[in-house]
């Protein structure tokens, strides 16, 4: 009877490595999914700044100054 316990164990922790192991592949695949499903960013251009151009900015209420 003894032996057989040491058996039985050895499969359940085997048992569950598997399991944990079917788990992590599935988050991974899970997160590869999520990722490929997500727009890429820009070129890695900030949104905030795209478009603007060195030196002197137009005012952003209209104001002309005459000079």
């Amino acid at each position: 009877m003894n032996k057989s316990r040491p058996t039985q164990h050895k499969r359940a922790r085997e048992r569950a490595r598997q399991e944990k192991q079917q788990l992590k592949a599935q988050r991974r695949l899970e997160s590869k999914n999520r990722k490929a499903a997500q727009p890429e960013a820009g070129g890695g251009e900030d949104p905030d700044i795209a478009g603007i151009v060195p030196g002197p900015q137009p005012s952003p209420w209209g104001d002309e100054v005459d000079g």
